[in-house]
């Protein structure tokens, strides 16, 4: 059977399906029980130590999502030096990769279980055990779309979904249609590794850089700002000759690696800065909205050109911005100055 059949047969669609929603809750529940233990550990620590609650915050997120992106540029440069085209055109090497990155999962998983119990300056609430099962579930449901009445949750949300759209436009556009024409496929990996290098030291120094509200504003502006001149750029000229043809597609993936760190950290801070009481909350609404920026690209790319996403993405980070310095400038400092 060719590949046209097995891509319209109805186990493939199934597969496909359940691979993914398998994926998908897998990725959700880890993310959501990283940024709430990160916080959690943190605010522990800041008590413990004596030290400033959103130094640490900005510190632990810089140093997760430093080693978090470090997999991009560390995971590329395996991919490079494991697979190889024969000359059929077919790959070898696939079964000893799959190896590599299935042991470096279960290793992950092995000091997951060294994680400990960590209590923030309140304290956890046990677990009546005489609530029934719907009144435990209503209360959940309620305590998740909490933030959603929230008027700093609302202008935070385009932020969020912003940072859905740049990680999908890097994965599918970007790559398709600006770094695969000229550097060919093998130069895709190189590119990746270059914008997941720049991600991971952008996310160390800007979690060293985060204090607080303000500090955090000044550097989510700059890393959009750095994005927005990718965009712009694109958006003018997106094909080059002689030497240019090799550098611009790697200059862009270091500064769009650069813009991911800066929103990676900070959304995190921020969230853990803003919402102490419900945090666990903050943290599900950030990865929905981010995971439906990121599959909302994935459907549209296939029937949209690349001006169009750049239109799309210059408007979306515009609007991010706009929200966002409204809640920091105005919202914010309004609710700091009612908790006194």
């Amino acid at each position: 059977m060719g590949w046209g059949g097995v891509v319209t047969s109805p186990e493939f669609f199934v597969d496909i399906l359940s691979y993914t929603i398998a994926g998908n809750v897998t990725f959700l529940y880890f993310a959501l029980l990283q940024g709430t233990y990160l916080t959690c550990a943190a605010r522990s620590h800041a008590k413990d130590s004596n030290l400033h609650e959103g130094t640490v915050i900005g510190s632990f997120n810089g140093e997760f999502w430093g080693f978090f992106a470090s997999h991009q540029f560390i995971g590329n440069l395996i991919s490079l030096a494991i697979l190889q085209d024969d000359k059929t055109g077919s790959t070898s090497g696939t079964t000893f990769l799959y190896t590599v990155f299935l042991c470096s999962m279960t290793l992950g998983t092995i000091l997951l279980c060294f994680l400990h119990k960590r209590n923030d300056e309140k304290g956890t609430s046990s677990v009546d055990s005489s609530v029934s099962f719907y009144s435990s579930l209503l209360s959940q449901t309620k305590l998740v779309i909490s933030p959603l009445f929230d008027i700093r949750m609302l202008l935070i949300i385009p932020l969020i979904a912003y940072s859905g759209l740049q990680q999908a436009f890097v994965w599918a556009e970007f790559t398709k249609d600006v770094v695969k024409p000229a550097l060919g496929v093998s130069g895709v990996a190189g590119s990746m590794a270059i914008y997941g290098a720049f991600d991971a030291i952008c996310s160390l120094g800007a979690g060293r850089l985060s204090s607080g509200v303000t500090s955090i504003t000044w550097i989510v502006l700059g890393g959009a700002l750095l994005q927005s001149c990718v965009f712009a750029s694109l958006l003018v000229k997106n094909s080059f000759t002689g030497v240019l043809k090799y550098v611009f597609p790697l200059l862009h993936a270091s500064l769009l690696g650069i813009g991911d760190g800066v929103l990676n950290t900070q959304l995190s801070a921020l969230l853990a800065l803003l919402f102490k009481q419900n945090t666990e909350a903050a943290f599900a609404q950030l990865k929905v909205w981010q995971c439906g920026a990121i599959a909302l690209v994935f459907f549209m790319s296939p029937y949209i050109s690349l001006q169009a996403m750049l239109g799309i993405m210059l408007a979306g980070v515009c609007a991010a911005l706009s929200t966002f310095l409204f809640l920091t400038l105005h919202v914010e400092k309004a609710f700091s100055h009612s908790s006194y």
